[in-house]
Order: structure tokens, then sequence, then C-alpha cells
């Protein structure tokens, strides 16, 4: 993108480059039209000189008006030119800015990239932030982890019912009995040591 600002500032300078070579063009006719009015402004000045030495006041009168009319306009012109000028130069001053920007830009262009990246990053991470904080998600989750430890439950005690309804259900009965009969055993054998323990020994004869 920064590439192609560039790229359109240079269109642009070009653009102002022919503007302002115009510009200078027009100035340089209209000096020249000044110079011309002027000469024959002094031209018929001349004229009417010799008229006079000759005796002819008409001609002369006619070639004083035409010194007037050349000379007026020439003063016109003047004053033209001096605006277009100022003009001019106005357009010089906007063309050498618009050059510096864009060697400021070229110069600045790989910081310009540089910083934008970075904006954009700070965009990911405040999108990803914003998403992490919606509550909606872990409500979600937790749902989620609610239902799975449902079926968990479930399955255990359907593995539980299987167990206890599988097989003969009269050997299980018996080995439970066993298992109890075998603890009771320990456990009378546990207290007739604990008796032997504390009964006082034999006197010795």
């Amino acid at each position: 993108m920064l590439n192609q600002l560039i790229v359109d500032m240079r269109s642009q300078l070009a653009k102002a480059k022919q503007q302002v070579a115009a510009a200078i063009a027009d100035e340089k006719r209209l000096s020249a039209q000044v110079d011309t009015e002027k000469k024959s402004a002094e031209d018929w000045e001349r004229r009417a000189v010799l008229a006079v030495q000759e005796g002819r006041d008409d001609l002369a009168k006619q070639a004083l008006l035409r010194h007037n009319e050349h000379a007026q306009g020439a003063v016109q012109l003047h004053e033209t030119w001096i605006k277009h000028r100022e003009e001019t130069e106005k357009l010089k001053l906007s063309l050498r800015q618009l050059n510096d920007r864009i060697e400021e830009a070229k110069r600045k262009k790989n910081i310009l990239i540089a910083r934008q990246k970075r904006a954009e990053a700070h965009k990911r991470i405040q999108e990803t932030m914003s998403s992490i904080g919606d509550k909606s998600v872990f409500e979600t989750f937790e749902r989620m982890t609610e239902q799975i430890e449902h079926e968990e439950r479930k399955l255990i005690a359907a593995a539980e019912v299987n167990e206890d309804l599988s097989g003969d259900t009269l050997v299980k009965q018996f080995q439970s009995l066993e298992v109890k009969a075998d603890a009771d055993e320990q456990l009378l054998d546990l207290k007739r040591k604990l008796d032997d323990d504390e009964a006082p020994p034999e006197p010795h004869r």
C-alpha cells in the first residue's frame, strides 16, 4: 500500500511539473508580449516625431494615438505578467514541497511499514483478547465438561450393574461369605495374639 502511495505521489509530481512548465511558458509569452507592445509604442512615438518634423500634424496625431494604445497595452500586459509570475513562483514552491514530501516518504517507507505491521498485530491481539473475554465461550466449555462427566458416571454405573448381574449369583454370594469368614478368622487370631501379650509371665521356680 505504501509503495502504491509513493507511485501515486510521483504521478501527482509529474502532473505538477507539466503544470509548472505550462505556467512558465505562459509567463515567457506574456513577457514577450510586453516587450512587443513597448517596442510598438516606441516605434509609433518615433513616427509621430517624424510626422511633426515633416509638418504632418494629422499623421502625428494618429501616430500618437497608436503610441498611446500600445503603451497602455504594455502596461496592462505588464501587470498581468507580474501576477502570473507570482502564481508561477507559488506553483514552483508547491512543486518543490511535493518533491520533498516524496523523498521523505521514500526514506520513511520502511519505518511506516513497520508501524503499520505493529498496528495490525495490536489489532489482532485486541480481537483475540476480546474473544477470550467472552463469557459465553467459558459457559459453553463448562456445560460440555459437565455433560462429559455425566456420561462418564453413567458408564461407570452401567459397568457396576453389568458386573453385579452377570455370572452365577449363588457363587458370588458364597464368595462374599468366604471373604467375610476369612476376615472373621483374622480378627480372632488378632484377639488371641493380644491376649497372649497381655497375660502375666509365669514365676520362676
